[in-house]
């Protein structure tokens, strides 16, 4: 028998306190919560709100990509993929990354397939960081960053992006870095905050990373969705190639998140780290997502070109209804969302209003502090996020119920 344990003895954080910890999911007490995105849906559930929450859009993907899907599932190629994923979409991700940004991956040795980016990001964590080592962020963060770097035990410093146009303050970031830093992720275009880097910035985090001997691990979905500004890979800049991880996924250009196929390219290496994590994650996904998602890679640059400018008249919508209702906009050059600053209405507390906004107007939004450190979360205080990847008429409803906000708060 085993003997039995002394529950008053003192025990190290489980791995899914770390996790939930990481993810601002821990309360004080130790009870676990549930994720902001779970609460304003089910808010928006009960009141019969518009959700312009969660960032999934309520439109599919191209019909060519979903009748490449069905064909593949027809044909029968519905068992295990390589666990690298198939041979197709490698060869696709490399022709992209040529096509688009000059890169040249080898799909044989530098291209994994992953469940989706976010197996990609936990995966590249998984491999490399631990227990004394610090990971740096940009804050806000992307809640899934926070809960990955717990689980891997080490430590989570961030650099803070500042209002109006979310770009870091380059003195805090270098401040940042350290001995112990073992990796940077990344997240360009950025979600919450819609920033799209410039190549100056860019580079001075690789600049910084080489200093530091560290990492860059870098999130790049929302490469096509990007307003006027030029999405610049990290891994093309001077002094990045070898250390650079970049992930990237169709789930966002594609409008397909439910399908949950991302990718990893980079130094073989490096990528074979990566790799030895995600096979006992997943070992593989979505065989006929894959083949499908091969094919779409190859569309024309009309694609890309029209993708990025609908998104674009999506915001303009919506912001104009957020203007309509006082709040201050601060227009993205990227990704799904739009972030306001509750502040010219008198409201100082997002995540309050946030919880009374499906009831005051029929609309539910994500409070932007819960993308922060408590140090983070004060300085964004009366920031709120919404996602404009929704129908064109859904927008214009949102806009004209949000513009009725001024009288009823």
């Amino acid at each position: 028998m085993h003997p039995r344990r002394e529950l008053s003895t003192p025990l190290a954080p489980a791995p899914w306190q770390r996790t939930a910890l990481g993810a601002n999911l821990l309360g004080p007490d130790g009870g676990l919560g549930v994720t902001i995105f779970e609460e304003m849906t089910t808010l928006a559930a009960q009141t019969g709100a518009i959700n312009l929450g969660q960032g999934f859009p309520d439109e599919d993907g191209p019909l060519e990509i979903r009748e490449a899907a069905r064909a593949a599932i027809a044909a029968g190629v519905n068992q295990y993929a390589p666990g690298k994923g198939i041979l197709e979409l490698r060869q696709a991700v490399a022709a992209h990354q040529e096509r688009f940004y000059g890169l040249s991956p080898d799909p044989q040795t530098e291209v994994i397939i992953t469940t989706g980016a976010t197996e990609g990001i936990a995966a590249a964590l998984l491999a490399f960081a631990g227990p004394g080592d610090e990971v740096l962020t940009f804050e806000p963060f992307y809640d899934s960053y926070g809960a990955v770097i717990g689980l891997t035990g080490a430590t989570h410093v961030t650099a803070p992006l500042l209002a109006p146009d979310f770009m870091p303050d380059l003195a805090a970031l270098e401040a940042a870095f350290t001995g112990r830093t073992r990796a940077v992720l990344l997240n360009n275009p950025h979600n919450p905050t819609g920033a799209v880097f410039p190549q100056s910035v860019l580079q001075r985090v690789v600049d910084l990373a080489r200093k530091h001997d560290c990492l860059i691990i870098t999130d790049e979905v929302y490469e096509h969705l990007t307003f006027g500004a030029r999405h610049v890979p990290v891994a093309s800049l001077p002094g990045a190639g070898d250390r650079t991880i970049t992930i990237s996924s169709a789930g966002k250009t594609f409008s397909l998140t439910g399908w949950k196929i991302g990718w990893v390219t980079g130094p073989e290496e490096l990528v074979s780290a990566v790799r030895t994590v995600k096979q006992f994650l997943t070992y593989s996904s979505g065989t006929p997502f894959q083949s499908a998602i091969a094919a779409g890679l190859g569309l024309p640059d009309a694609f890309y070109n029209g993708v990025a400018a609908t998104l674009k008249r999506k915001r303009d919508i919506l912001s104009d209804g957020l203007r309509a209702a006082g709040f201050d906009v601060y227009t993205p050059q990227g990704t799904y969302f739009v972030n306001v600053d509750t502040a010219p209405l008198g409201i100082h507390d997002s995540v309050d209003l946030a919880r009374r906004l499906p009831g005051l107007v029929g609309v539910a939004a994500i409070p932007v502090p819960v993308f922060c450190h408590p140090e983070g979360a004060g300085r964004t205080r009366s920031l709120l996020r919404f996602a404009f990847c929704k129908k064109t008429e859904v927008l214009e409803e949102a806009a004209a119920r949000l513009a009725t906000l001024g009288g009823l708060v």
